[in-house]
């Protein structure tokens, strides 16, 4: 039997996902095959249904604008993942009346890796940057870092509902603030996490930028691509550490790898090290 797995999503075409995921396949022997999938949130109900009993499936990997809406369309929610109310993966498990669909939440520990790779053991201070889905798995990542309240600077208060719900639930205080005026409080922040689409933080980087301050701490920008953003530029250019969102896509979806292979502890250096070179990031020692 051929075994599948896939990314879904809306827009899809640009995933990297597919170049990570078949590397690590690959280099594993594990014989299964991932592509992307373009699903609406007005489609994934039948989408689901459809592939429910379809034999092979091992895994689908979950993206924008889908992550809250999977969390109705799987038997059983998983760890942060009902938590946060955000699931970014989803197993498929037999069990005694079938096969069982499983979510969980892997950008949690994408992002704490990714900011430790950079050098971030403690974030005293933190700015997010959007308040969706992301931005809820990004208060847990922050809360696993040590911080205890959070600044966040969204474009539509009125869209925040999966970060309140996320920081309440963790016990993390939170302060949604309009984009207007995010500029100060994000330069000055020990680590600052961009939840934003691609471009959306273009507006902020030129303020940044005009500030003609220094940068000194941590930038995260999920956003890779076009790569480097705006943000990251102006951000490099005022002493602080870039982070690729590239890098927390690597570190999710070996997570992803682990359960979606069955084969967990064979997801070591030398597979991502080809999942690294699948997507350009370099290697690093682990």
């Amino acid at each position: 039997m051929s075994l599948r797995a896939a990314v879904l999503g809306h827009p899809i075409s640009h995933s990297k996902s597919p170049a990570l995921h078949l590397s690590a396949y690959e280099r594993l022997g594990a014989g299964i095959s991932y592509t992307a999938i373009d699903v609406t949130e007005a489609l994934l109900p039948s989408f689901m249904r459809q592939i429910r009993n379809q034999p092979g499936w091992r895994g689908l990997s979950v993206t924008m604008p889908l992550k809250t809406a999977m969390l109705g369309e799987v038997d059983e929610v998983r760890g942060v993942a009902g938590t946060l109310g955000v699931v970014n993966t989803v197993t498929f498990e037999e069990s005694a009346g079938g096969v069982k669909t499983v979510g969980s939440n892997t950008d949690v520990t994408g992002i704490v890796n990714a900011l430790r790779h950079a050098g971030t053991r403690a974030a005293p201070s933190a700015v997010i940057l959007g308040g969706g889905g992301t931005a809820a798995s990004a208060v847990a990542a922050l809360k696993e870092l040590g911080t205890g309240s959070v600044q966040v600077f969204v474009r539509d208060a009125s869209r925040t509902a999966d970060v309140r719900s996320a920081a309440d639930s963790l016990g993390v205080a939170l302060e949604v603030r309009p984009m207007v005026g995010a500029a100060r409080p994000t330069a000055d922040a020990d680590v600052v996490i961009s939840t934003l689409p691609p471009r959306a933080a273009d507006g902020l980087a030129a303020e940044i930028a005009a500030l003609k301050t220094r940068t000194p701490g941590v930038l995260l920008d999920v956003a890779y691509d076009p790569w480097p953003s705006l943000i990251a530029s102006v951000w490099q250019a005022g002493g602080g550490a870039v982070v690729p969102g590239l890098e927390m896509l690597l570190y999710q979806a070996v997570e992803q790898v682990r359960l979606f292979t069955r084969r967990g502890e064979d997801v070591n250096a030398p597979v991502i090290d080809v999942m690294c070179d699948a997507v350009g990031l370099a290697r690093r020692a682990l």
